[in-house]
C-alpha cells in the first residue's frame, strides 16, 4: 500500500502541511530552462535540418523535411479503417463539444453614447492556431478535439498539429481524431522543437498565432519562452484532482482520486472529508483498485509523493480548503452538491453529485478539459472559443462628437506632455463648420 499522508484540518500545523503538500516541482528549473533556450535557438536558425536532428536523437527515426508532415490522405485514412465503435464515440464526444463551446462566441456589439460617439467591439478569429498533442506514456485522441473542436467553432480556418512519435510509430485514433474535428495539417514532431517549429516557423511548418495543448517540463519551458513571439493558451502542469465526499461509494470515490494519479508520477490527487471512517474505507479501496489497473505503478507513486486524504471539521472548511487548492478538478461528491457551489471560488471544472466521475468530463460531457494547474485556477480558466478570437474596439465619432469630449482629452494629453497627441485634437476642435 503507497503510503498516503493524512491531515486534519483542525490542526496547528495544517496550513503548514498543506503548503508543502501544494509545492510540487510542477514548473521548470534552470537546467531545463537553459536546454530549450538552446534548442529554440537552433530550430529558429536552423529551421527543418535542425527538427530532423531532434526528431532521430529523441524520437529514433531518419526524419527528412519531406517526412515530417503526417499527410492529410493518412489522417482520413485513419478515419475510414477505424473501429465502428470508436468512430461513433469521436463523434459523439465532437458533437458535445462542439455544441457546449457554440454557446461560448462572443459577438459583435455596439452602442451610442450621450455625446454621440458609437463605441463597440468587433470580434474576429485567429488565423492559424498551433495544437501540441502529447504523446510518449500515452496518447490522447480527446486532447485534439478539445482543442480542434473550439478553435474551429470560434471561425480558426488553419489548425497546425504536431505530434511525438518516438519510433515513428502515430497513434492512429490521434489522427483520426484529427481527421475529424477539422485539422488541417500534421506534423511528427514533440518536445520543445515542436513548439519552436510552430512560433517561429521552419521551411516546411507554418508559423502559428497561437499554440494550445499540454506537453512535458520541456514543452511547458517552450510555451514559456516562445511567448511574444506568438500566443500561449496556458503554462499546463501535472494534473490534480480534489474529491469532496459526504458519503457515497468508497470504490467510485476510490477510482475517481486515482483517475488523475494515473496520468502521471508528479500527478496530484486528493480527498476531502468530514467523515473518518469514509477516509479509511476510501483508503482500503484506493489499494484495492491499485492490484488490478495496468498504471498501477505511475498511479503507485503518485499516490505516494502527492496524494493526500484529508479531515475537514464541517463543509464550510472543505470549501476554505478546496479554494486554498485551486485545483484543476473538482469533484463535490455530495448528496446535495449546490449547498457548498456557491461558496467554491477557484476551481477549473466542477463536477456535482454521486454520478459525475471527472473521466466524464475528459472525454464528452461537452466543456473543455483543457485546465488550469497549479493552483492556475485563481486567475485562469478553462480553454474556451474565447481563446481562439480577438476582440478590436470601435469608436466612430462625427464634429459633435469630438466637441464633447474633445477638449478632455487634449487637456490631458498636454498634461501628459503628448503635445502631438493634443494637437491632433484640438485641430479638429478648431475646424470651421
Amino acid at each position: 500500500m503507497p503510503a498516503i499522508r493524512h491531515l486534519d484540518a483542525t490542526s496547528p500545523d495544517f496550513e503548514r502541511e498543506l503548503d508543502a503538500l501544494l509545492a510540487r516541482e510542477t514548473d521548470t528549473g534552470e537546467d531545463v530552462q537553459n536546454v530549450v533556450s538552446d534548442i529554440l535557438r537552433d530550430v529558429k536558425t536552423r529551421g527543418d535540418a535542425a527538427l530532423c536532428d531532434y526528431t532521430r536523437r529523441f524520437d529514433g527515426w531518419e526524419a527528412t523535411p519531406e517526412t515530417l508532415e503526417i499527410a492529410r490522405e493518412r489522417m482520413e485514412q485513419a478515419w475510414a479503417e477505424l473501429d465502428a465503435e470508436d468512430r461513433e464515440a469521436l463523434q459523439l464526444a465532437i458533437q458535445r463539444i462542439r455544441a457546449y463551446h457554440e454557446r461560448q462566441k462572443p459577438e459583435d456589439w455596439s452602442f451610442t453614447d450621450e455625446a454621440g460617439l458609437t463605441l463597440g467591439q468587433r470580434v474576429t478569429p485567429l488565423d492559424r492556431v498551433g495544437l501540441y498533442v502529447p504523446g510518449g506514456k500515452a496518447a490522447y485522441p480527446s486532447s485534439v478535439l478539445m482543442n480542434a473542436v473550439p478553435a474551429r467553432v470560434a471561425g480558426v480556418e488553419d489548425i497546425v498539429m504536431v505530434v511525438p512519435t518516438p519510433g515513428r510509430e502515430v497513434n492512429e485514433l490521434v489522427l483520426a481524431a484529427a481527421h475529424a474535428a477539422g485539422v488541417t495539417r500534421a506534423f511528427a514532431v514533440g518536445g520543445a522543437q515542436a513548439v519552436a517549429a510552430l512560433a517561429y516557423g521552419t521551411e516546411q511548418v507554418p508559423a502559428v498565432d497561437k499554440i494550445v495543448g499540454p506537453g512535458n517540463k520541456f514543452v511547458a519551458a517552450a510555451k514559456r519562452q516562445v511567448f511574444g513571439a506568438c500566443g500561449i493558451d496556458m503554462i499546463a502542469g501535472p494534473s490534480e484532482i480534489v474529491v469532496v465526499a459526504d458519503g457515497g461509494d468508497p470504490g467510485w470515490l476510490a477510482a475517481d482520486f486515482l483517475s488523475q494519479a494515473e496520468h502521471d508520477e508528479a500527478a496530484q490527487s486528493i480527498f476531502i472529508s468530514t467523515d473518518a471512517g469514509l477516509i479509511a474505507a476510501v483508503e482500503a479501496e484506493i489499494e484495492r483498485h491499485l492490484q488490478s489497473l495496468p498504471r498501477a505503478g505511475i498511479a503507485r507513486a503518485s499516490v505516494r509523493e502527492h496524494g493526500a486524504l484529508i479531515h475537514v471539521p464541517d463543509l464550510a472548511a472543505a470549501a476554505d480548503v478546496v479554494n486554498r487548492i485551486a485545483p484543476e478538478h473538482l469533484e463535490l461528491a455530495l448528496d446535495d452538491p449546490d449547498l457548498l457551489l456557491p461558496y467554491i471560488r477557484h476551481a477549473g471544472a466542477i463536477f456535482l453529485g454521486h454520478y459525475v466521475p471527472e473521466a466524464l468530463g475528459d472525454y464528452v460531457a461537452g466543456p473543455n478539459h483543457v485546465l488550469p494547474t497549479n493552483r492556475t485556477a485563481r486567475f485562469s480558466s478553462a480553454l474556451g472559443v474565447y481563446d481562439f478570437v480577438k476582440r478590436s474596439s470601435i469608436i466612430r465619432a462625427d464634429r459633435a462628437g469630438v466637441a464633447a469630449i474633445g477638449p478632455a482629452a487634449a487637456r490631458l494629453a498636454h498634461r501628459e506632455g503628448l503635445d502631438a497627441h493634443a494637437l491632433s485634437v484640438e485641430l479638429r476642435l478648431s475646424e470651421k463648420p
